[in-house]
């Protein structure tokens, strides 16, 4: 995602996609480590352009106002509370994002009705997805391999409770 469809600024990072042809448990090992790598290089790359100064969405609807306001301010206490108790109120409509995770295509489905509290919401989760090809990945091999075979697929077992 971050290279076909990048978001959050993927765009302005050099990295690459690390993949393998192999299908092996050895080869989504290579490839974790090389992701690992490739990780190290966006961050590096982030710490050099990150600006000094607070990291806040200026948008107060949706972002807390800073904790120094809080101890100066009653109308930063009451929109504190506000905010923390009601939420905010996005527009009907539906949205689906998709970003990629350590293990995968991690996607949120979200319904509103103009609330507060969403509608609806799917989350889509990687491990649930991965371990789909489990069966594939244990062909041929021996019973013993299954064990580093789902090893080597690092499922999030809450995740798979669908």
């Amino acid at each position: 995602f971050r290279k076909a469809q990048p978001y959050s600024g993927y765009e302005d990072y050099d990295f690459d996609v690390p993949v393998s042809t192999a299908g092996d448990a050895n080869a989504r090992f290579e490839v974790r480590f090389q992701e690992m790598r490739e990780s190290l290089k966006i961050v590096e790359q982030a710490l050099d352009r990150l600006e000094p100064g607070p990291v806040r969405d200026p948008d107060r609807r949706i972002s807390l106002p800073p904790r120094s306001e809080l101890e100066t301010s009653m109308e930063a206490v009451i929109f504190h509370f506000k905010l923390v108790t009601e939420g905010f109120h996005p527009p009907r409509g539906s949205a689906y994002v998709a970003t990629e995770s350590a293990r995968g295509e991690l996607g949120y489905y979200l319904v509103s009705d103009g609330g507060s509290m969403p509608y609806r919401v799917k989350v889509r989760v990687p491990s649930l997805v991965n371990l789909q090809s489990l069966e594939s990945a244990c062909v041929g091999g021996l019973f013993a391999d299954m064990v580093v075979n789902i090893a080597t697929m690092d499922p999030v077992m809450g995740d798979v409770d669908k």
